[in-house]
């Protein structure tokens, strides 16, 4: 067979799909087992992850085929081979952390979200899930108000025994004592930016000492991708398809830890987009 034809025909059925489609969920598999994109050495998360999503949806794209009735509402991109799963006897020794990035205020977005990590990595619950919430409009600050309702949504995730602790990102001191103070469920943790700043502010440090709150430092930017980075990803993953607008709901980073060795066994992302409604 014309190697061409087929390259066309994988195309034309990606693109069906992807017409069809009213939610794209994509999982890039353990990135440590990746040799195309661990030569690639991305100088910025955000680098990164547009890496993973080109590569996976270009591997996605050539193993497709048609569907064999009706075309799914939700579009699953995946390379199976390099899935995580986690098998019960292994539990015990490995730490499972979260960041999930929220693209839109959507408070289902972070129920959608830990579902679905739980069920592409085989566990049921979580040990530690940060939160870094859509970013206010230009000129409009941070406020408690702006974060209760996902963190409302986390703590239910806590009770449920989905998550084990919950964290946040960001929050110089004043913010963190007023979620402190609000929140039925503590902060465990809260990521510093040391980009924004080169040592850990004074009062953010007796603040968390004082009830027990972990800081640590992150490089992720605000916005973790754009929406036109995005798109730019999933247009050149799929060779440059016409295809349809897509809105990224958010992007979950997870990172499973050997507790006793302190090393990463396995890392990735996993995304959700829509469909932009004309």
């Amino acid at each position: 067979m014309d190697p061409q034809n087929t390259n066309t025909n994988s195309n034309s059925e990606a693109k069906m799909l992807l017409t069809h489609a009213k939610t794209l969920r994509l999982h890039t598999g353990n990135l440590v087992n990746r040799s195309r994109l661990k030569k690639k050495c991305p100088c910025s998360p955000s680098e990164e992850l547009q890496d993973c999503i080109q590569d996976t949806l270009s591997d996605w794209l050539s193993a497709t085929k048609p569907p064999s009735k009706d075309f799914p509402d939700t579009l699953d991109c995946s390379i199976h081979q390099e899935t995580d799963a986690i098998t019960p006897e292994e539990r015990e020794e490995l730490r499972v952390s979260v960041k999930l990035f929220l693209c839109e205020s959507v408070q289902s977005s972070i129920r959608d979200a830990v579902e679905m990590v739980c069920q592409t990595l085989a566990v049921s619950q979580l040990d530690s899930v940060i939160i870094a919430p859509p970013w206010p409009l230009e000129g409009d600050s941070q406020s408690l108000a702006h974060l209760q309702p996902a963190w409302g949504e986390l703590e239910a995730l806590v009770r449920s025994q989905q998550i084990a602790a919950i964290g946040t990102s960001d929050l110089d001191k004043d913010l963190l004592e007023q979620l402190y103070n609000w929140a039925q469920v503590k902060p465990s943790s809260n990521q510093v930016n040391l980009a924004s700043c080169c040592v850990m502010p004074p009062d953010l440090t007796a603040f968390a000492k004082e009830f027990d709150i972990q800081l640590l430092t992150h490089n992720d930017p605000k916005e973790l991708m754009s929406a036109a980075k995005f798109q730019e990803a999933v247009q050149e993953g799929m060779q440059d398809l016409s295809i349809a607008d897509w809105r990224l709901e958010w992007v979950l980073r997870y990172s499973i830890i050997v507790k006793s060795r302190g090393i990463i066994k396995a890392k990735g992302y996993l995304v959700r987009a829509r469909k932009a409604i004309p």
